[in-house]
């Protein structure tokens, strides 16, 4: 499947801001399932200074330096990218989760896609007792770690509401979690807590998922959004499987990548500091464009 993305973001300030550094991770991610064929940044007003380096994930980082005195922001990333991403042709089988984390532990590799880099609680993953028990209840002796994590994301799906007036960016994961309200950064954030609590490796993806209007209804423009969910380690044959828990879905085409890390703060879309007093407002926009045949599902973003 082959996709037109547009990414807009707009700050406006209440003064004129002297100095702005952001740091973007905004470029749709480059591997065996995603081909990067496009991508154009503009920056208003224009950097003064402006660089690119791979991060610690494989995600490509863009550093901007705006001196220019303004009351304005504005980020726009325009990609194509293809995803060919295989369907997950069933979800029963396989190693059982005991065995995925004997396997996890004994990992010796430290390249990219290691389990090793997602087998430990961080700040926004970190350990509760609340949520390490509730990933429990699905993994039953021998079960299959997909299988059971698969229904985990079932039920979060079911068990928690999705509201996005409930959290914010740095809600705790056990504030999300005890509520039962949240957004899908919420939801892979508890899912990651519980699964690593089990001692299975996780790790948070940010991304694009492409929603579908209502029947008779046309899609808006800008009503797409960035996205969240889980990668999840099932063992050296296997490998890494995404699963949405905001939807309970199994990760395919309709996701776009755009980085992975142990949890929100490795891959936020856009972050960095102003110098400058007043009030901020932030708007976002993100168009999916499809440019070709595919299945409709609905979803939440």
């Amino acid at each position: 499947m082959i996709y037109e993305l547009r990414h807009l973001t707009t700050y406006k300030y209440g003064r004129s801001v002297p100095f702005a550094r952001c740091v973007l991770r905004v470029s749709p991610r480059a591997d065996v399932e995603q081909t990067v064929t496009g991508r154009r940044l503009v920056i208003t007003p224009k950097p003064t200074q402006l660089h690119e380096t791979i991060g610690p994930f494989g995600e490509t980082v863009v550093s901007a330096t705006i001196a220019t005195p303004h009351n304005e922001l504005k980020i726009l990333v325009t990609s194509k990218v293809e995803v060919n991403r295989p369907a997950l042709k069933q979800l029963f089988g396989g190693p059982a989760w005991e065995t995925v984390r004997e396997q996890g532990f004994a990992s010796r590799s430290l390249d990219l896609a290691s389990p090793a880099h997602f087998l430990y609680p961080t700040p926004m993953t970190a350990s509760h007792r609340a949520i390490t028990a509730y990933a429990a209840q699905f993994m039953t002796p021998g079960r299959p770690v997909l299988e059971a994590a698969f229904a985990m994301a079932r039920q979060i799906r079911a068990d928690f509401t999705y509201d996005p007036a409930s959290t914010e960016v740095s809600t705790p994961v056990i504030e999300a979690f005890e509520a039962r309200h949240g957004v899908c950064q919420d939801f892979a954030h508890i899912m990651i807590s519980g699964l690593r609590g089990l001692g299975l490796p996780a790790a948070y993806v940010s991304g694009y998922l492409r929603t579908i209007p209502a029947p008779g209804k046309p899609r808006l423009e800008g009503a797409d959004a960035t996205h969240a969910w889980v990668n999840v380690w099932c063992g050296e044959t296997l490998g890494w499987i995404g699963l949405d828990p905001t939807n309970a879905l199994v990760v395919a085409s309709d996701h776009i990548v755009l980085a992975v890390g142990r949890d929100y703060s490795d891959v936020a879309p856009i972050g960095g500091v102003v110098l400058g007093a007043g009030s901020q407002d932030i708007t976002v926009g993100v168009d999916v464009i499809p440019l070709g045949q595919d299945r409709e599902i609905k979803a939440l973003g």
